[in-house]
């Protein structure tokens, strides 16, 4: 294109936060011979107030070109176009006079991005916005001084309902889950089946879809068939469920997730064009996050994950693009984590498959003819 792109600009102190644009013809164009894009670290949950955008809006199309994105695809406020004398002028008021800090770009962690939570959302299964913001502060020279091979994003949702898509655009998401059983009020389930609450929420009451048909829209959407009923009740096979929400999305008022929350942590989801896109691979299947105590163990986590990509990733190589290269058994060992069932994509399809000594029963030193007298022909 006509741009010159690239971390060419930035304000004193950061290597990332801004994306500096320069047009290849400035003569022709004077207008935007400089188009600089700065990223702003949005509020968790992207909650604001008028009086706050008001303040951005005014203070952008002064120092700017006027122009705004909400949000990017790593959830900053995009500032779409200024000079580079304007950088520092920009970065000054935001930090000294509205409290804001820029987002990340770069090779880099990204700005962290969160769901509503439970600000507003029953379903949610841990604070998002308390983890959201308490790995935000802690991080934030990986924030803002580019140090990986790539860039790294922690996206955080607090059910399986994933709003905000943390499972294929994250390298690492927290996606809120819970070990118990699906809690079932029976009442309301009956409820549902006569008419007297409207399935989804409502949100399907525009138009005359028929009365609710719980075998159409409940039973027989289960991906693993794990629901059935008795009577007029409403039973589970829990160790079945994956955790999908369809049920409980269709009868919010009779289906619950259950008491015992936390998290399901995945590693390496992206959405680059060359490759094509990647769903994040489950690492961890449950961690309970009550506390900022629970917040400080998953640091452990995190930074184990870090100085294996800062050591083994390639440059522009994205933490699963390693992964994949390298391959997960290796990544599961350095993080110390027992392979799952879970973690197994498909059955094995490659014949080689080198075992270490400690692996193989009785090591790899052995009597034949003893095994031979085993193992006749």
């Amino acid at each position: 294109t006509h741009w010159k792109h690239g971390g060419i600009v930035g304000v004193f102190g950061y290597g990332g936060g801004v994306i500096g644009r320069y047009c290849d013809q400035p003569e022709k164009f004077p207008g935007v011979a400089h188009f600089h894009t700065m990223r702003v670290n949005q509020p968790s949950g992207k909650f604001y107030t008028a009086e706050y955008l008001r303040q951005l809006c005014d203070l952008w199309d002064f120092r700017g070109s006027g122009v705004t994105n909400m949000h990017g695809s790593t959830g900053d406020i995009i500032f779409l176009g200024t000079t580079t004398p304007q950088l520092e002028e920009i970065f000054y008021e935001m930090t000294h006079t509205y409290n804001q800090d820029l987002g990340g770009s770069g090779s880099n962690l990204r700005t962290p991005s969160d769901c509503i939570g439970a600000a507003r959302c029953e379903y949610a299964c841990y604070d998002t916005h308390a983890l959201c913001y308490h790995l935000t502060q802690e991080y934030q020279d990986e924030l803002h001084r580019p140090a990986f091979p790539y860039k790294f994003k922690f996206k955080f949702d607090g059910c399986p309902n994933c709003c905000v898509a943390s499972i294929a655009r994250a390298d690492m998401s927290y996606i809120g889950n819970w070990k118990d059983d699906i809690r079932i009020d029976q009442a309301a389930v009956k409820g549902y089946i006569s008419g007297e609450f409207p399935a989804n929420g409502g949100s399907y009451s525009g138009r005359d879809w028929g009365p609710f048909d719980m075998k159409a829209e409940v039973l027989d959407l289960c991906p693993t068939g794990c629901m059935w009923m008795e009577g007029d009740e409403l039973k589970i096979d829990d160790a079945e469920c994956t955790r999908c929400m369809h049920c409980i999305n269709v009868m919010p008022r009779a289906l619950r997730p259950g008491l015992v929350q936390g998290a399901t942590i995945l590693i390496s989801a992206k959405a680059p064009i060359l490759d094509g896109a990647q769903i994040a691979t489950m690492i961890y299947p449950f961690i309970e996050m009550k506390t900022e105590n629970d917040f400080e163990e998953l640091k452990d986590v995190i930074e184990k994950c870090w100085d294996w990509w800062m050591e083994e990733g390639k440059n522009r190589e994205r933490i699963g693009e390693s992964i994949q290269r390298i391959g997960l058994p290796t990544f599961l060992q350095v993080m110390e984590v027992e392979p799952l069932p879970q973690h197994v994509k498909e059955p094995r399809s490659n014949p080689y498959v080198f075992w270490k000594e400690e692996e193989v029963p009785g090591g790899f030193e052995r009597d034949l003819a003893e095994f031979r007298k085993r193992n006749p022909m």
